[in-house]
């Protein structure tokens, strides 16, 4: 280390090899701590561009489009078939439950896609708010008619 004053000898040396390194123990050596933080920083800039942020559901496109002003819940399945009310992960077995109970008096449910989950995993989620008897209003996303 650089602020070692003893040489290999355990500290037994001649008295003028000892006072001619007292110029080395007064320099830090800054190298070690500049090599951990640019890999420290590398790190950050690494794993910062890697993290997402948000729902990305990629929802189907379709001719038909209706405007609604409306509050409903939304409730959003993802590609991997990972079920969100109003962007809180939600477990499938208590989505209705989860909807009266944040949303009382609503009987009607938005509920949103990825275009690329499978349809068992998308009608599971159609299945239970069915079954709660809630209107069920899917979500899609309006064809881009100037192609």
């Amino acid at each position: 280390m650089a602020f070692s004053g003893m040489g290999s000898s355990g500290g037994r040396m001649g008295r003028g090899r000892w006072r001619s390194q007292v110029g080395v123990l007064s320099e830090m050596n800054v190298v070690p701590l500049v090599d951990v933080v640019l890999v420290l920083l590398i790190i950050f800039m690494v794993t910062a561009s890697v993290m997402e942020f948000g729902l990305n559901i990629d929802v189907p496109t379709v001719k038909q489009v209706k405007d609604t002003a409306e509050e409903h819940p939304v409730i959003s399945v993802a590609r991997n078939g990972t079920t969100y009310l109003n962007e809180t992960p939600v477990n499938l077995n208590s989505v209705a439950q989860e909807v009266r109970r944040r949303f009382k008096g609503q009987d009607a449910v938005y509920v949103r896609s990825d275009k690329n989950l499978t349809v068992g995993s998308f009608l599971q989620v159609i299945s239970a708010l069915d079954e709660a008897k809630l209107k069920v209003m899917v979500v899609t996303k309006p064809e881009d008619r100037s192609k």
